[in-house]
């Protein structure tokens, strides 16, 4: 019988090389549950509800492939005070600024009346894979009003993969790697591997 010693490092204790290959080797360390995207769906889901957007889905694909995107399906009507409650709630975001507002304004040049019902549509889940149904107070609306609220109701869907992949880009950032690494005290090999 013969006995071996291994040495095993905490991530700030290894070569420079052994913790660039720790932190590839973990790239998706922050995001290979079903709950990272959580935070920024949830936000998104409490901004529609200040413009009047009632989502029970999100779907979303991403990030560097054609068809990637997010859409949702739900229901939308006018909600009176939406551009202060959105502002209050998002004081920087200048382009959520404006489709809270551009909704407010097509609403007011049509007496607050209506309403959208929005469907996913395909098998790609970018903004363009829904089906918007628009009507001014139970009567189809004209196709100009359809197009306003089809394009800003999708505009706010391309807000939603646009704050899904910040929140992808800082999940998978070395920096929040080596967060998570010294958050939960992993200990490597000398090469940077993983300890098992």
């Amino acid at each position: 019988m013969r006995t071996k010693t291994i040495t095993i490092y905490k991530f700030d204790e290894l070569p420079e090389d052994a913790q660039t290959r720790a932190v590839e080797n973990l790239y998706d360390v922050n995001v290979d549950s079903d709950y990272w995207h959580e935070f920024a769906i949830d936000d998104a889901k409490q901004i529609a509800a200040l413009m009047g957007i009632e989502i029970k889905n999100i779907y979303f694909s991403g990030f560097s492939s054609q068809g990637d995107g997010a859409c949702f399906e739900g229901s939308y009507s006018y909600q009176k005070g939406s551009v202060k409650a959105v502002k209050e709630h998002a004081p920087q975001d200048e382009e959520l600024h404006r489709i809270a507002q551009d909704l407010a304004d097509l609403q007011r040049r049509h007496f607050y009346r209506l309403t959208a019902k929005v469907k996913h549509s395909g098998h790609y889940y970018h903004e363009y894979c829904t089906s918007i149904d628009v009507e001014d107070n139970g009567d189809g609306a004209p196709e100009t009003v359809y197009d306003g609220i089809a394009e800003f109701l999708r505009d706010f869907m391309h807000w939603i993969y646009r704050q899904l992949e910040k929140e992808h880009d800082y999940m998978t950032s070395d920096e929040a790697i080596i967060e998570t690494i010294r958050a939960n005290e992993y200990e490597f090999y000398e090469n940077g591997k993983l300890a098992a």
